[in-house]
């Protein structure tokens, strides 16, 4: 077993974590389209029909034959025959023949022997019957074709894809009420610590609410997963153990957050090594705040001790939990996430060597969108909730120079 101190780059240890979870078969169920916001396609959509399934014009006007505008002009109009109106939501009813135009809305079908629309603005209203036609059009002018958008069997959505509002109007329009997604994987939440007391309590002197078990369901339940909360967990090695195994039989995988210390009182890693094999892969990572992180592995399900500052803890997060989540999503591990450019507006040391994850407050101000650093001690929750971003300063870095350009992170 590792021993804590000897620290690895975090990305080394991501990458050791994530060899040796296993590459499981994807588990999926059917849910309702309307709640698959953020869900992940369990397979290839392919799309039952075309879309639209009918010619439709793309603007008000009127449909027409091309080759009758073919020498409209501002100074020379052709007249057109109004012969009808297209009626919303239903087919025409009528032929257009050639020299006649009819009235069309935006979504409206084209009549047979219509190929173009003319925009209304390019148009003149002689009398009821006659239009002037001041401008010509090109055959499918304005026109959306049968299957221009989804063509009948086409692979529409891929399997892996994630589903953002744009996929569920997709899905919508081509009548696919229910989709099959991805299960979300349960994540398995254990807070440890004598002084760790519930929300709802108190504190005596000593004590401190748990912070750490709701912050960090919260992560993860808005990166996918679903999170079980086991309670707190006295510092006594057969009360964790009894909790840890029951939670690995429940869940894909296990968080344990605090107890994760050099200190000798430290039960947690003892526990986790003996939860599978092959255990323990990492204790200790070289990044701040987050060092004293345990990363592991337990007959073939990731575990994880986290340190019990709250900022640490959340930090450690988003580096190695989110992307196991991604994994057991199907998701790419190193997928983009949101983030933007920012001025720094302090300097910013660091210890080469380290790798470094500052909390940041953007804020827009006459000189562009400016990075102003939270400084403060990782137990102080509060700090974070000030901070609307992150900034890593990698460890191959000194630091980072007032009015420097850094990318930050967002939530």
């Amino acid at each position: 077993m590792p021993e804590f101190l000897k620290l690895i780059p975090p990305d080394d240890a991501k990458r050791l974590l994530l060899q040796n979870i296993p590459a499981n078969g994807l588990v999926s169920e059917i849910i309702e389209t309307v709640h698959a916001l953020g869900r992940v396609i369990a397979q290839d959509i392919i799309a039952p029909h075309p879309l639209p399934t009918f010619p439709r014009s793309t603007v008000d006007g009127f449909a027409v034959y091309s080759d009758d505008t073919f020498s409209a002009s501002d100074s020379q109009p052709v007249y057109l025959s109004r012969v009808s109106e297209v009626p919303m939501g239903t087919a025409p009813s009528f032929k257009l023949a050639p020299a006649q135009a009819a009235s069309i809305h935006t979504g409206g079908m084209l009549p047979d022997g219509a190929d173009a629309v003319i925009m209304l603005e390019y148009t003149q209203t002689v009398s009821e019957r006659e239009i002037e036609i001041l401008r010509p059009v090109a055959v499918g002018e304005n026109v959306i074709k049968i299957g221009e958008d989804v063509e009948a069997g086409q692979a529409v959505i891929p399997q892996g894809r994630l589903i953002r509002p744009e996929e569920i109007g997709g899905l919508m329009a081509l009548g696919l009420t229910h989709v099959q997604v991805v299960k979300k994987p349960r994540v398995g939440i254990i807070s440890c610590g004598d002084e760790v007391v519930s929300p709802d309590k108190l504190p005596e002197v000593g004590q401190v609410r748990d912070i750490n078990s709701y912050s960090l369901a919260a992560l993860i339940d808005k990166a996918g997963g679903e999170s079980i909360q086991y309670g707190i967990v006295p510092d006594e090695s057969e009360s964790l153990m009894k909790i840890a195994r029951r939670a690995l039989i429940e869940c894909e995988f296990v968080v344990i957050t605090a107890g994760s210390s050099a200190s000798a009182r430290d039960i947690t890693v003892t526990v986790i090594a003996s939860l599978g094999k092959p255990g323990v892969l990492v204790h200790g990572v070289n990044v701040r705040p987050g060092k004293p992180t345990i990363l592991a592995v337990c007959d073939d399900k990731p575990v994880f001790g986290l340190p019990g500052n709250p900022v640490s803890a959340l930090v450690i997060a988003r580096l190695f939990v989110i992307p196991v989540i991604d994994h057991l999503l199907g998701l790419p591990t190193d997928r983009l996430h949101p983030s933007v450019i920012a001025k720094l507006t302090t300097n910013l040391p660091s210890q080469a060597g380290q790798e470094d994850w500052i909390a940041i407050r953007l804020v827009n101000s006459p000189q562009g969108r400016m990075a102003e650093p939270i400084f403060g001690k990782s137990n102080l929750i509060f700090n974070l909730c000030e901070a609307n971003g992150l900034l890593r300063i990698p460890a191959n870095s000194t630091g980072m120079s007032a009015g420097d350009a850094v990318e930050v992170l967002l939530p």
